[in-house]
């Protein structure tokens, strides 16, 4: 694993699914982590799992006034993670309006806000989360794919916006996260199932799966504006 010693890392969404993981592959790397998400309770648990060190902060990326009160009181990131999302999803005429505005709102205009007020370290890195869903089409997650897609554009157009600061994006595929936790464990497990059995990797992606992308461009400073696509040969299924 590449190293991040003594480097200054935040990972927004980063008490839990893809964004712990990837505080967690920081921690191993030797970064000095602070991971941000609503949940005072949440980072509370995450910080004593990644242990000494690890600091929290309680952000709302809805909340711009707040996003530029923390970036402002603190020293510029060297790299910067945004993982934090909660998107409604649905055919496109049965899911409600308003949620459908919430979802982009969210992943969307989330990232955006961050982006704007983020200190980030000249030949730092910030890099978003976005999915295979921009590439493969789902008829039944229609809105979720326009998302990605207007998420990984957004970063290739800050890539040349905010060099030398590298702007990329990590593109997952289903990933066994506490997403599906309110799923039945034998749906889950059979969905986990029958999606691996279609897919040319033959396994479900694991956060760590994607952990090791977000470092690999935080790590690599001939990296940006890029995709990198990690949903087990998904998009060409």
């Amino acid at each position: 694993m590449s190293s991040l010693n003594y480097l200054r890392v935040l990972v927004v969404g980063g008490s839990s699914g893809i964004g712990f993981a990837v505080a967690e592959a920081a921690v191993a790397a030797g970064a000095h982590v602070t991971i941000a998400s609503r949940s005072q309770d949440k980072l509370v648990a995450a910080a004593q799992q990644l242990g000494p060190g690890t600091e929290t902060a309680v952000l709302d990326t809805a909340d711009e006034a707040a996003l530029e009160t923390f970036f402002a009181s603190r020293d510029a990131f060297d790299h910067v993670v945004v993982s934090a999302a909660q998107t409604p999803t649905g055919p496109l005429r049965k899911l409600a309006l308003n949620d459908a505005k919430s979802a982009m709102e969210s992943k969307f205009w989330g990232a955006y806000r961050v982006a704007r007020t983020a200190r980030i370290a000249e030949r730092g890195s910030l890099t978003f989360i976005s999915g295979f869903l921009s590439e493969r089409p789902s008829a039944s997650s229609v809105l979720q794919g326009a998302i990605n897609a207007a998420l990984e554009a957004l970063a290739r157009g800050l890539a040349l916006e905010f060099s030398p600061v590298r702007v990329n994006t990590v593109s997952p595929g289903l990933i066994d996260t506490p997403l599906w936790s309110k799923m039945a464990d034998d749906a889950k497990a059979a969905m986990f199932s029958r999606v691996s059995e279609n897919l040319p990797a033959k396994t479900i992606g694991k956060p760590e799966h994607i952990a090791n992308a977000v470092l690999f461009l935080m790590t690599t400073p001939f990296a940006t504006g890029s995709n990198v696509r990690v949903d087990g040969g998904g998009a060409i299924a």
